[in-house]
């Protein structure tokens, strides 16, 4: 596929909502009550298969999972896969000898760790609503 080709290439925003809200461990249920009482599992299937959401929707939606619209609005998974691709057969001719010289600027146990503890940090926000939305139904 040429680099023109890509750029033409419709970015489905409804299959990236699905790919960020499965990462971050976020059901559909869970992501519905954030969004409103309008919302239910059933409209957030259907909004993972619209190819391009409402602006205001995905706004919405990126502040929900804590993500820049602009990743929902942009990612390319086949595009960052060939990026990705192109990087690591460029470094294996310049440097000879594969992988083993990769040395990233970044620890990625600790990119891990920070990922792992957001996600524990939005799950214990999503059990306190659970937990207030039972205590309101109850009294």
């Amino acid at each position: 596929m040429s680099y023109t080709d890509m750029q033409n290439k419709k970015i489905h925003q409804g299959r990236n909502i699905k790919r960020f809200r499965e990462m971050l461990g976020i059901k559909q249920e869970a992501l519905a009550f954030e969004l409103g009482d309008d919302w239910n599992q059933k409209k957030i299937s259907l909004l993972e298969q619209k190819e391009t959401v409402e602006s205001d929707i995905l706004a919405q939606v990126a502040r929900i999972l804590k993500v820049p619209a602009e990743a929902i609005e942009n990612f390319d998974e086949e595009q960052a896969v060939n990026i990705i691709s192109n990087t690591v057969n460029n470094n294996d001719n310049a440097t000879g000898n594969s992988l083993y010289s990769y040395q990233p600027t970044f620890n990625p146990i600790d990119k891990m760790v920070e990922l792992y503890e957001r996600m524990l940090e939005q799950q214990r926000e999503m059990i306190e609503k659970l937990e207030r939305l039972i205590e309101k139904k109850n009294n």
